[in-house]
């Protein structure tokens, strides 16, 4: 059934409001129109693209929490994060991140995010990565988005931190990461 201008436009500024991370052209097929009609839209409402979007709220959210390395050095856009436990960031793969001939991702990219979201979930003005242990476990292609979710598994090594990334592609798991992680603000007890 089509919508009216107007209630279409409604809906879309509620859609966006659930979920600042939609894309456009998921909204395009939930309002079952043309990726260029929700685009005018979102002109029209004056509604910033997905990576605006992502931007603004990461911005917004986090920039005070992070501080082993500022928001702008952090591959892929961090949209949640809970210091010295999880975080989450977003990674759109385009043509500048893939080999020319097949469209493959370059490993670096992906081990670029899970590595920063490692260093970023770490609750300390320094952070480095002292070992890492990575896994590819499909390849990515130019479109995909991928979202790696960091877990810190437990700090019992005298100034490390365990941080695990796993990066998924859809439901389909791309990256395996386990990061471990130096960091200079270690409590009396760990040591």
């Amino acid at each position: 059934m089509r919508r009216s201008k107007k209630d279409r436009q409604q809906l879309l500024l509620e859609t966006i409001g659930e979920n600042p991370f939609v894309t456009d052209e998921e909204l395009a097929e939930r309002f079952e129109v043309s990726v260029q009609t929700i685009r005018l839209d979102r002109l029209e409402l004056s509604i910033p693209e997905l990576r605006e979007r992502i931007k603004s709220v990461a911005e917004k959210n986090l920039s005070d929490e992070i501080k082993a390395l500022p928001i702008e050095e952090i591959i892929g856009d961090i949209i949640d994060i809970e210091l010295d436990k999880n975080a989450i960031s977003i990674f759109d793969v385009k043509h500048e991140h893939v080999f020319k001939r097949n469209g493959i991702a370059r490993g670096h990219h992906l081990f670029a995010q899970a590595n920063s979201l490692a260093v970023a979930v770490i609750n300390d003005e320094l952070a480095l990565t002292a070992k890492a242990n990575i896994q590819f476990t499909r390849q990515v292609k130019e479109g995909e988005r991928v979202i790696a979710k960091a877990r810190v598994e437990n700090r019992s090594l005298p100034g490390r931190t365990i941080v695990e990334v796993d990066s998924w592609v859809g439901g389909e798991l791309v990256f395996k990461g386990q990061f471990e992680m130096y960091r200079s603000n270690i409590d009396e007890k760990e040591v």
